[in-house]
């Protein structure tokens, strides 16, 4: 830390390190990069770019331009002039006037105009991992601006620069792992499939040929066997259904629980003979962990009411409480004595929705009894 920086300054970059630390998604590691360097240096806009390997960016976020702006501007940069060289050089750039570096090209028409500058790499080792860059330096006793950035913003830079490389190689690593988790129990899945469908169709087989021998002497069993091909068959499509809608990755990232919920609804109602519905009340977004649990178990309680219970309805709400949601799942299905599943060591997925539940600060709730369907609630406080 550079002695001139004052005991505020201090406090504010140990917030702004620990809230990249608290993020775990890439995306909202760079944005918080962006918004807390934009704000330690009292900056107009701020930018971070991720390069790819086509002379592009694979991610560009900023801060301080409105989402009409951002359209307006159009597509993202190339790697040229300014940012080209802290991304191939990985060197600090601070000019008093961006304009005047030796390879300004311009910028669109919608851009906003830029003068002071400062940009800093943000390397792992020898691997540069991006760039952040900020513009217009905003000073209390020059409302217009145009202080320019000093020597000690640089040096606040990089030390955040350098704090934002463990927090987005972090990310990185946690996105890898639940990538490698993902297809781990894609693999378990597609194990499960071939045992169940490949026993289906076995015994399709058999109980094919057995009609077959029994036409012409036994044509009443023949038609009862045949009834059980039928079955067989229809069967092994359940199976085959289901585990195309496991297979299918979820949307919590990109689209939120809400939506991620009803689309997998809709799914699950147009492939299976159940009718599935779902409602959504008043929800706000959550903290990443609690939706993905809300998730997880929710499709634990959809697939045990549809490949289990037999049930004729299923229906998923979704409920604001406060800052927190209640989800429900109920069903028309055969129902259990919850006591009696525990005794007897069949859990029916009960314990890892328990341990969901806890897990986030959340409870959960079971009711069913035999012939009378199953009701499955769980409740999370929220951020």
């Amino acid at each position: 830390m550079s002695p001139r920086t004052p005991r505020g300054g201090i406090e504010a970059v140990s917030a702004a390190v620990l809230a990249m630390n608290r993020r775990l998604e890439v995306r909202e590691v760079l944005q918080t990069i962006v918004a807390s360097a934009r704000e330690l240096l009292g900056a107009e806009y701020a930018a971070l770019g991720v390069p790819d390997d086509h002379g592009g960016f694979a991610q560009f976020v900023v801060d301080g331009v409105t989402d009409a702006q951002w359209k307006a501007i159009g597509p993202l940069p190339r790697q040229h002039g300014v940012l080209a060289a802290m991304l191939h050089e990985g060197t600090p750039q601070r000019l008093s006037d961006v304009r005047e570096f030796d390879s300004f090209a311009g910028w669109p028409r919608a851009h906003p105009v830029m003068k002071d500058f400062i940009g800093m790499p943000i390397a792992d080792g020898e691997e540069i991992l991006g760039a952040v860059f900020l513009a217009n330096k905003q000073c209390p006793r020059q409302p217009g601006g145009g202080c320019g950035f000093t020597q000690d913003d640089e040096d606040l830079l990089r030390i955040l620069a350098d704090h934002a490389a463990i927090a987005l190689t972090n990310a990185r690593l946690h996105e890898r792992s639940r990538e490698l988790t993902l297809a781990g129990e894609r693999a378990r899945i597609a194990h499960e499939l071939h045992d169940a469908v490949s026993q289906k169709l076995f015994s399709l087989r058999l109980t094919a040929q057995a009609a077959a021998a029994l036409v012409d002497g036994q044509p009443g069993r023949a038609k009862e066997e045949i009834r059980q091909v039928a079955a067989l068959a229809a069967e092994a499509a359940d199976e085959l259904r289901a585990v195309v809608v496991e297979l299918r990755p979820a949307a919590l990232d990109e689209d939120g629980l809400v939506a991620t919920l009803r689309t997998q609804a809709e799914v699950l109602d147009r492939v299976h003979s159940a009718g599935v519905s779902f409602h959504a009340v008043q929800v706000r977004a959550l903290p990443a962990a609690q939706e993905e649990a809300l998730l997880r178990v929710a499709q634990e309680a959809l697939h045990n009411a549809l490949r289990h219970a037999g049930a004729g309805t299923v229906s998923v709400t979704l409920e604001g409480r406060g800052k927190g949601v209640r989800l429900r799942i109920s069903d028309d299905g055969r129902g259990f004595d919850p006591h009696a599943v525990r005794q007897a060591g069949r859990h029916l997925g009960l314990v890892s929705m328990r341990d969901r539940a806890d897990g986030v600060g959340g409870r959960l709730a079971v009711e069913s009894e035999p012939g009378k369907g199953t009701v499955i609630e769980m409740e999370v406080p929220g951020g």
